[in-house]
């Protein structure tokens, strides 16, 4: 029987660290100070895609790995997870796409474009529906025998005392209790709004507008339009005007958007240092693995970093 373990942070890096855990036989608990209802994780739109998030050798490790997981549950309806077509659009063609090194084998096909964009390309990408996916992944971690409780922890020092293995992926809140002076807030704020019939994934991530980026995915039951992305604000309380401008933006890659009731307006707080931190080090008889900054990716990296995690667990 492997030792106890304790996961602190239930976003998706923390709980899919713990059932990654719990699937190699460790007795796990999860603490978190928040209702995970209420984390950036429940907020994203949680497109399988690359963004803001380093290094990239490492980077395309973990999200090959994950890509690889959400096929295999996107063959299960009730996971929440799903494959769609996506168009990203350029104003500049970058010299180097960022899915060579991930899809060499993957069919990837140009687009047409259409001013003022000068290029686009298509491909498949998972996408994983936050309203269905998180209860699914929540039923995984209690089936596995997984223990979920409300705490704030105020100092590292009372997670290493609870456990043998201490999994630090608590986002932001990674910063306070390790003094990473290096891990900053990205505010994201998305609109809900009704689906019209949409289908296609649209991403415009370079507009001109500096804090912006411009992205439509459709879910089951809505569209999640985005966003912002404005290093050092760290409020999230909605913006009225940025409300208007992401409508707006979004309605010009995808007119029907225009007429689309709106649900509502979310904002989350992407946690984002110059390189992930996921290295483990030993405090006495207690490994500590650090498993946060994983910025606007973290639905992308999840199962391959929770990979890691287990891996240095073992080590």
């Amino acid at each position: 029987m492997k030792p106890d373990a304790l996961v602190v942070g239930a976003g998706v890096i923390g709980l899919t660290s713990a059932v990654r855990l719990l699937e190699h036989g460790w007795r796990v608990r999860l603490w978190s100070a928040d209702d995970p209802r209420r984390l950036t994780s429940a907020v994203a739109a949680a497109l399988w895609y690359p963004y803001r998030i380093a290094p990239a050798e490492r980077v395309h490790r973990w999200a090959r790995a994950t890509y690889e997981r959400y096929l295999h549950l996107a063959g299960d309806p009730s996971t929440g997870v799903r494959l769609a077509s996506a168009t990203e659009l350029w104003r500049t063609t970058p010299s180097e796409l960022w899915a060579d090194p991930l899809f060499a084998d993957v069919p990837r096909h140009p687009a047409p474009s259409r001013p003022p964009y000068t290029g686009a390309l298509r491909l498949r990408l998972p996408v994983a529906e936050t309203p269905r996916h998180l209860p699914w992944l929540w039923r995984r971690f209690y089936a596995l025998g997984g223990r979920f409780e409300r705490r704030w922890v105020a100092h590292l020092e009372e997670a290493l005392a609870a456990a043998e293995l201490v999994v630090l992926a608590a986002g932001l809140g990674a910063g306070a209790l390790v003094g990473d002076a290096t891990l900053v807030p990205v505010r994201g704020q998305v609109v809900r709004v009704a689906n019209p019939g949409l289908e296609e994934v649209w991403l415009d991530l370079d507009p001109p507008e500096p804090g912006a980026v411009t992205y439509v995915v459709p879910r089951r039951d809505d569209v999640v339009l985005g966003g912002t992305a404005e290093e050092g604000r760290a409020d999230t309380t909605a913006d009225l005007a940025q409300t208007a401008a992401i409508r707006a933006r979004c309605a010009a890659l995808e007119p029907r958007l225009a007429a689309a009731p709106m649900l509502g307006v979310e904002v989350g707080l992407r946690p984002v240092r110059p390189a992930v931190r996921l290295e483990a080090e030993d405090h006495g008889g207690t490994r500590l693995v650090h498993n946060y900054g994983h910025g606007g990716a973290g639905w992308t990296v999840a199962w391959g970093s929770a990979d890691e995690v287990v891996a240095l667990a073992l080590r």
